[in-house]
C-alpha cells in the first residue's frame, strides 16, 4: 500500500512537471482541445485543449475547509474551481453559478476563477496538499491521473440511467476510467475539414460526406490537383502554428488511429511497443511526413490565416473552435467536411473541459447537485452559444442552430455520436504519452526517421509504466 501510494505521488508530480514544461512552452490544452485551449469560435488562434500560457495567480489557494458542509440549518456551500476560458466562456460560467445561487437557499456555491496557464500547476498543488475544492475541472484525458490518484470520486451513484444516455458517448468514454465515471462536461471538441469550394470545384475534387468520406487515395490526389491551383501555395493547412504540444496528439493521432495504429495498447495500457511503433503506425506517420516532402503543407510555422485570410491553403484540417473566422472569410464558399478514412477506419479527435467532484468534499451530494446544474441543458446551451463548442447532451444539441441535424456543424456532432471519436488515452500515464508523441511528430515533420523516432516515443511511455509499476489499481 505504501508503494502505490508513493505512485500515485509520483505520477502527479509528473502531470505538474508536464504542465510547468507546456506553459513555458506553448500556448498550452484542449489538451485538447483546450482543442484544449478553450475550443472558442471567438478565438480563431485557439488551439483545442491546451491552455493559454499565464502568470501564477496571486491569489492563494481555495483551502479543502472550504469544501466542509456549513453547520446544520445553514445553506451549504459548495466551493469551486474554474479555469478562465475565453471571454465568452467566463461570461456563461458566471452566469450559470450567478442562476443556481439565485434558485436555491439551501445550497451556494463560491467559485474561484484561476487563469489558464496557472490551473493544472494549482490543481496539482492543492491535490497533494488535500486542499481541493469540491468541484473543479479538468482539461479532457488529465482527469485518469486524479482519478487514479484518489483525488476525486465515482459520481455514478448520482447519474440516472435518464441523464446519462442524454450524454454524447465521447463525454460519457471521457469521463470513465476503471470502469467508473468521474466527470461530465458541458461540451466537446469537433475535428475535422474545412475546405474552400470554389478550389475544390476548380481542381475537380469530390465534396466528401459522411457516408463516403475521402479514401487516403482520394485524398492526396485531391491535393495534388489542388497544389496545381495558381491561388494556391500549400493546399493543406495542418495548424502547425499552434506549436508542439497537446495539438500535435488531439489533432494528428486520429491520423495514426485511421491507418489502425494507436499511441498505446489499450487492451491493458500496460505497454507502447508495438502499437505506436508498429507497421500500421509507422505507415501513417511516413504518410504524414510525405504531406511536407511532397510541398503540401508548409512544414515552417505558417500564418493562421493562410486558409481564411491570403487563402493560400485550400483545405485546412482543424476544429470547430475555427468556425467563425472561416465562415465570416468564405461565406457560402466554406465546407464543413468529415474526417478521412485512410484505410482502417474513420477517426476524429474528441475531449476538452469537464468537471468532477474531489474526495475533500464533504458533503457529494450537494456538489452534484452543482455539477448537474452545469451539465443541464440550459446551462450547455448558454455555454456552447458562446464558445461555439459541440454541446455535450442530445437533448442540447437538437436546439443548436450549429449543430442540430440541418445545421452547418452538424457533422461535428454526428462524429462524436455515431462512434468515430476516438478518446485520449484512457490511463494515469497520459501526460508522457502527449509529450514523447509530440516530440515524435515535430521530429518527423522535421524529416526525421519515422520508426526510430516512435519506438524511441514507445520505449519511454512502457519505461514510464514500468516506473509506475504499471499504474495499479487495487
Amino acid at each position: 500500500m505504501r508503494k502505490h501510494l508513493l505512485l500515485k505521488l509520483l505520477g502527479l508530480l509528473a502531470v505538474l512537471a508536464l504542465a510547468a514544461s507546456a506553459c513555458g512552452g506553448d500556448d498550452d490544452a484542449d489538451e485538447t482541445g483546450s482543442a484544449t485551449a478553450s475550443d472558442s469560435a471567438a478565438e480563431p488562434a485557439a488551439e483545442p485543449d491546451p491552455e493559454p500560457a499565464a502568470e501564477p495567480d496571486p491569489e492563494p489557494a481555495a483551502d479543502a475547509d472550504d469544501a466542509a458542509a456549513e453547520p446544520a440549518g445553514e445553506a451549504v456551500t459548495v466551493t469551486m474551481w474554474w479555469h478562465t476560458g475565453t471571454p465568452e466562456e467566463m461570461e456563461a460560467t458566471d452566469a450559470a453559478v450567478a442562476a443556481f445561487n439565485s434558485s436555491r437557499t439551501d445550497i451556494q456555491i463560491d467559485k474561484t476563477d484561476i487563469p489558464g496557464g496557472a490551473y493544472t500547476d494549482q490543481v496539482n498543488a492543492a491535490a497533494l496538499a488535500g486542499d481541493l475544492p469540491c468541484v473543479l475541472d479538468f482539461d479532457g484525458p488529465f482527469v485518469y491521473n486524479f482519478a487514479w490518484s484518489d483525488y476525486l470520486v465515482p459520481i455514478d451513484e448520482f447519474v440516472s440511467d435518464e441523464m446519462r444516455a442524454d450524454f454524447l458517448p465521447s463525454i460519457i468514454d471521457q469521463g470513465t476510467y476503471n470502469g467508473e465515471l468521474y466527470s461530465l462536461g458541458q461540451f466537446d471538441s469537433g475535428l475535422g475539414m474545412y475546405a474552400n469550394r470554389a478550389y475544390l470545384d476548380a481542381a475537380g475534387v469530390r465534396i466528401p460526406t459522411f457516408e463516403e468520406p475521402w479514401t487516403l487515395e482520394e485524398f492526396e490526389a485531391g491535393l495534388a490537383a489542388l497544389a496545381e491551383l495558381p491561388e494556391v501555395e500549400f493546399p493543406l493547412d495542418l495548424k502547425i502554428n499552434y506549436g508542439q504540444g497537446e495539438w500535435y496528439t488531439y489533432g494528428f493521432a486520429p491520423i495514426l488511429q485511421s491507418f489502425g495504429g494507436d499511441l498505446v495498447d489499450r487492451s491493458d495500457y500496460q505497454s507502447a511497443s508495438g502499437v505506436l511503433d508498429g507497421p500500421e503506425s509507422v505507415e501513417a506517420m511516413e504518410t504524414f511526413q510525405s504531406w511536407f516532402e511532397n510541398g503540401w503543407v508548409d512544414p515552417a510555422t505558417p500564418a493562421d490565416d493562410s486558409f481564411y485570410g491570403s487563402k493560400t491553403a485550400a483545405i485546412s484540417f482543424v476544429g470547430h473552435w475555427m468556425w467563425t473566422p472561416h465562415s465570416e472569410a468564405l461565406g457560402d464558399d466554406l465546407l464543413v467536411l468529415p474526417m478521412p478514412n485512410f484505410g482502417g477506419e474513420t477517426v476524429t479527435g474528441m475531449g476538452s473541459w469537464n468537471y468532477g467532484i474531489s474526495s475533500n468534499c464533504e458533503d457529494p451530494a450537494a456538489a452534484f447537485e452543482v455539477l448537474s446544474h452545469l451539465v443541464s441543458t440550459e446551462e450547455i446551451l448558454r455555454m456552447t452559444a458562446g464558445n461555439g463548442a459541440v454541446p455535450a447532451r442530445l437533448s442540447a444539441l437538437e436546439q443548436s442552430d450549429l449543430y442540430s441535424a440541418d445545421g452547418p456543424l452538424a457533422i461535428f456532432a454526428r462524429q462524436l455520436s455515431e462512434g468515430r471519436a476516438v478518446p485520449r488515452p484512457i490511463f494515469p500515464g497520459y501526460a508522457t504519452v502527449t509529450e514523447v508523441f509530440a516530440q515524435a511528430v515535430a521530429d518527423i515533420i522535421a524529416g526525421a526517421d519515422v520508426q526510430s523516432e516512435l519506438s524511441d516515443a514507445a520505449s519511454a511511455i512502457d519505461q514510464n509504466i514500468e516506473d509506475n509499476s504499471g499504474y495499479p489499481t487495487g
